[in-house]
């Protein structure tokens, strides 16, 4: 079949199935590696996807929940916890003269790769391995945690300043990649799972705030840091979940891509032409998951698989899926997976 992965949201979780995404959750081991195993039952027991019997196994970064926090908590953002949502970091909004002075954080002194470090260095000594990752978001997406919209006016008013800030973000996120993939093997499952089905070292820079700015913008402030980034993490991949991939895809060819998050709405078939060789994950929307019926379900992911041309490296995926998505809908994706395969 072609590769399907599932994400759903923590509200369909606590609600299904009673985990808490408290601050225990990421950070207690216990807690973190019993969720993992009753999370891998559900999928199986409730869409026939992952394995039978799942064991504890080390982990110290979810595989189940996107949503990344890591870096604008590494500078200094507070990150709060509920037991229904994803962590949300607080934004503020640093002056010029703070942005400027931002330089990479000691990692391994820093909340709170700091905590993780310690809880790998204890799973390498009880397991003797260590799994899992952390979502490490992207440039454009913790640079607005930093400066909020004012971010946008610097474009145009202060580069000087978006290059720096931009830099120094890229710099940290390449330094925690290479970290975290020396002590787990991957550094990216975390962002989407769906890699997993590629090539589980790929590295995910998520392009989620792309949607905001234009592809003119993005060629002349991100894509030379990504053209960096992917010259020192290959293999390389972007998570781009806005609704206009196809007006990025001639920047992002210059990457040499082995994978791309195509954002439900985005044109699949000139995704498809600008990256030929490329495995494009096909993103079905969640609203839609949630709200309509499954024929309608199954002629969503059906118009998707042929706009791509050819079953060849593509995978469907459907993330943050929320409570009272229905099941049904959900077999009805895998199902066209399956037929397509």
């Amino acid at each position: 079949m072609i590769p399907v992965e599932l994400i759903f949201a923590p509200h369909w979780w606590f609600r299904n199935c009673g985990i808490a995404f408290t601050r225990d959750f990421y950070f207690d081991r216990a807690a973190r590696m019993e969720n993992d195993v009753r999370m891998r039952r559900v999928l199986w027991e409730r869409f026939g996807l992952g394995e039978p019997d799942p064991q504890p196994r080390p982990l110290v970064g979810s595989m189940h929940v996107a949503g990344g926090f890591i870096l604008p908590a590494l500078f200094g953002i507070e990150i709060r916890f509920q037991e229904d949502q994803a962590p949300w970091p607080v934004p503020t909004v640093l002056n010029r003269e703070q942005i400027l002075a931002l330089r990479v954080p000691g990692l391994e002194s820093t909340w709170p790769l700091s905590e993780w470090a310690r809880d790998m260095d204890a799973l390498e000594r009880e397991f003797g391995c260590v799994v899992g990752d952390f979502d490490l978001d992207g440039i454009l997406n913790t640079a607005l945690h930093l400066r909020g919209q004012q971010l946008y006016l610097d474009f145009f008013d202060d580069p000087d300043l978006v290059d720096h800030l931009f830099g120094v973000i890229a710099e940290t996120a390449t330094a925690v990649a290479r970290y975290v993939a020396a002590r787990t093997g991957t550094n990216s499952v975390s962002c989407n799972r769906s890699i997993l089905n590629v090539d589980p070292r790929i590295f995910l820079h998520a392009n989620c705030s792309a949607q905001m700015i234009s592809p003119a913008a993005y060629r002349r402030f991100l894509l030379p840091l990504e053209l960096r980034m992917a010259g020192r993490l290959r293999p390389y991949g972007i998570h781009h979940c806005g609704s206009n991939a196809h007006l990025f895809a001639p920047s992002y060819r210059e990457l040499g891509l082995a994978f791309l998050d195509v954002g439900w709405g985005s044109d699949v078939a000139a995704c498809r032409r600008e990256l030929p060789d490329t495995f494009l994950n096909l993103r079905l929307s969640p609203v839609r998951m949630l709200q309509a019926a499954a024929e309608e379900i199954r002629d969503d992911a059906e118009r998707l698989i042929a706009a791509a041309g050819s079953a060849r490296n593509l995978g469907l995926c459907c993330i943050n899926m929320d409570y009272g998505t229905p099941d049904d809908n959900v077999k009805a994706m895998i199902e066209v997976a399956r037929r397509a395969g």
